[in-house]
């Protein structure tokens, strides 16, 4: 007998401009498409989703403004419950999760991080201290042990196909200059920003002119003698990936990009979200400590997120040796099931 497609909801609070958006979206969509589940991605601002897939009204996933009416009916709650990030549901919509026939599974998607405590905390229950409901907690995580990563099944098969020269000439970036190193740069505002453009200018010549991508940059295009800076439109998640495959060194931030960059297998530089009391300086070490370039990684990384000075030539000297690490920390990752995957198992075993 064929069961009825899982019916799910998640929950998202928009903070970071992009980056709860773009991992629930990303995660939705995964759900639908790829397990055939039937989900409702509720929002409280739907702004982020009309640049990171501007054709969301016609996708798989059922998107919905959030708060939502109030009360919620018991018949109208999912099967599966995610909340992004601690967000958590309306308390109408969890008294009607307490008021179903069955009791939704219900997990808490945290924020991605690399400390060892995380292996040790994914899937962790949390009873309700009222309502006869039980939450798990679902980490992200590089590890074994916890929730993995979101990798769509047709990455490969995606970036296989990829012509990097149609993509160029579809954003009017000349062809590639011999000796060229190209930069995609996403990033939060970063007082470090100018004195890298400075560094690259210096740094940049006709052997090795160096071009810098800037996604969602509203500054006009200039040239500083061999450096030149050039913006693009904000790129829709799918077209994103072009963008670090086309680059050889990528600048990210957050959580999402900072996925991304890792499946791309190229060098990359994480510009972390800041958190109070530096305790983002903390997940950067833990990262750090695990990527096989780690080491050579550290000193500029730091700077990047405000710790020491940039040292863009010791860097750019470097690259070459960090291909190698990129492709095999890439490969080491994939090996592992993708984060849609394991939350499917883990909530169909709850289903049972």
């Amino acid at each position: 007998m064929t069961r009825k497609p899982i019916r799910c909801d998640i929950f998202c609070a928009v903070v970071d401009n992009y980056g709860d958006a773009a991992v629930c979206w990303r995660l939705a969509c995964q759900l639908a498409i790829e397990h055939g589940w039937r989900v409702r991605l509720w929002m409280d601002d739907l702004a982020p989703l009309h640049q990171l897939a501007p054709d969301y009204a016609a996708g798989p996933v059922a998107v919905r403004p959030w708060p939502a009416p109030a009360p919620w009916p018991a018949d109208d709650t999912a099967e599966v419950v995610i909340e992004a990030f601690a967000c958590e549901p309306p308390p109408a919509y969890i008294e009607a999760m307490a008021g179903s026939a069955r009791a939704p599974v219900w997990l808490n998607l945290e924020y991605l991080s690399a400390e060892s405590w995380v292996a040790d905390s994914h899937g962790l229950p949390s009873p309700h201290p009222r309502l006869p409901l039980l939450k798990h907690f679902y980490f992200p995580g590089f590890a074994a042990g916890t929730g993995g990563l979101l990798r769509e099944r047709d990455y490969d098969s995606r970036r296989s196909t990829f012509d990097e020269m149609a993509f160029r000439a579809e954003f009017a970036l000349p062809p590639r200059l011999p000796g060229e190193l190209t930069v995609s740069l996403f990033s939060y505002p970063n007082p470090a920003l100018a004195d890298l453009i400075r560094a690259w200018v210096a740094w940049a010549s006709p052997e090795r002119p160096l071009r810098v991508l800037r996604p969602g940059s509203k500054e006009a295009a200039r040239t500083i003698g061999h450096l030149s800076l050039q913006p693009l439109p904000f790129l829709p998640q799918r077209r994103y990936d072009e963008l670090l495959w086309a680059c050889d060194l990528n600048f990210v931030r957050g959580e999402d990009s900072f996925v991304r960059a890792q499946w791309a297998a190229r060098p990359f530089i994480w510009q972390i979200y800041p958190q109070a009391e530096d305790a983002h300086l903390v997940k950067l070490e833990a990262f750090l400590a695990l990527h096989p370039a780690g080491a050579a990684l550290r000193p500029f990384w730091l700077a990047w997120n405000g710790i020491g000075s940039l040292d863009w030539p010791t860097f750019a000297t470097g690259l070459p040796a960090l291909e190698a690490p990129s492709r095999h920390w890439a490969k080491t990752l994939a090996s592992r099931p993708d984060l849609a995957s394991g939350l499917v198992k883990f909530c169909l075993e709850r289903l049972k």
